[in-house]
């Protein structure tokens, strides 16, 4: 259900339940815990609280535990994914999104278990079925990594 607020267009918070009827993804690919600050058509932030409990911690790396930049960029995808859902309201029913490339990879400071990463993504353009967003990823209001993904709409 969504509220006055969302009908004018921003949304203040999605949960957990809100993305995973969303995007498909689940546990434990799942890297989005809370999506906040939603502007339709526009801007969104995903949280994500990491945990050493995550099982790609078991082998990168056993003594120095780091989350892998692709999921960070990953994290960054699924939120933009939430964010094209939910700009697309009714019509994106019966749609995927798919993640199609990455430019300007950068990253600038390792992930590690008790951050708090929030992953804040702009829509760059969009043509077509075709959408291009900025994302970046903070921890303590330090960018820790950022990237341009394009992203595709397509039928299931």
């Amino acid at each position: 259900m969504q509220d006055s607020a969302a009908q004018s267009g921003s949304i203040e918070a999605l949960d957990i339940a809100q993305i995973m009827r969303a995007i498909p993804h689940r546990y434990p690919f799942l890297l989005i815990d809370r999506v906040v600050d939603l502007q339709h058509n526009h801007t969104a932030t995903g949280i994500k609280n990491v945990s050493i409990n995550e099982n790609f911690f078991q082998g990168h790396f056993p003594q120095h535990p780091v989350m892998p930049g692709v999921l960070i960029i990953e994290s960054m995808a699924q939120t933009a994914a939430v964010l094209v859902v939910q700009t697309l309201g009714p019509d994106a029913q019966g749609k995927l999104v798919y993640f199609m490339s990455i430019d300007a990879a950068k990253f600038r400071k390792p992930v590690v278990p008790g951050d708090q990463m929030r992953v804040r993504v702009e829509k760059q353009k969009q043509r077509g079925n075709i959408w291009k967003f900025a994302g970046e990823a903070m921890v303590e209001g330090k960018t820790v990594a950022e990237a341009v993904i394009t992203a595709m709409i397509l039928d299931k």
